[in-house]
């Protein structure tokens, strides 16, 4: 019975199933994002997850995804290599969806580690709805505390790295602290790569007005 024990905890240790670029992995729904400066792949957690995975993949199937761009970074004033690069819709209400339920690091087990992708929000958990970011290096400050909801974390950067370290090093200044980027870098377009798309069906004004990102 020890022995069964040890083997026990030894895999409960062993980190989740690691996620592949090139192929699907069971629990997981890979996304792959078309950018001005390279392609990037995202493993995201359905299983974990599963409202923040399928509020993300509601915008690609839907292309609301599609002409975005990466428009904020963040770094750490000690260390620039780190922090955060934010993409979404902004405050365009034309590509807009329901806002969702938080699904805290507490809850997920999904912790803000280096090239995690998490929701960003506006207000009180809860209001979260089609903006997100990718953390550069760890951040466990984004992560749940008794006395702070933390994000909702909900997969990872699987392939792309480099392209994602290239945003964070862009030119900033502008508002919110001077984190905005001085040339937003344009995503084409985000591609389901695993399961079935399941466009919403709701209306997509912004394609009646043709491309204004870039």
């Amino acid at each position: 019975m020890p022995l069964l024990l040890l083997i026990a905890a030894l895999l409960a240790a062993l980190p989740v199933q690691a996620q592949r670029a090139d192929r699907p992995t069971p629990g997981y729904v890979r996304v792959r994002l078309e950018t001005a400066l390279g392609v990037i792949v995202l493993a995201l957690d359905a299983k974990r997850a599963p409202a923040t995975t399928a509020n993300f993949m509601k915008y690609v199937d839907d292309g609301r995804f599609d002409g975005i761009s990466f428009y904020r970074v963040a770094r750490q004033k000690q260390a620039p290599q780190f922090g955060f690069v934010q993409s979404g819709i902004r405050t365009d209400a034309r590509r807009f969806l329901d806002m969702i339920p938080h699904e805290s690091t507490k809850k997920t087990g999904i912790k803000h580690l280096d090239m995690t992708i998490s929701m960003a929000r506006r207000g009180p958990p809860g209001s979260a709805n089609g903006n997100w970011f990718i953390a550069v290096g760890p951040m466990p400050w984004m992560d749940w505390k008794p006395d702070n909801p933390g994000y909702a974390a909900f997969g990872r950067v699987v392939a792309g790295q480099a392209v994602v370290k290239r945003i964070l090093a862009q030119p900033t200044g502008g508002a919110m602290n001077g984190t905005l980027l001085l040339k937003p870098v344009y995503v084409k377009r985000a591609i389901r790569l695993d399961g079935k798309s399941k466009p919403t069906g709701r209306p997509r004004p912004w394609l009646l007005e043709g491309r204004k990102d870039g």
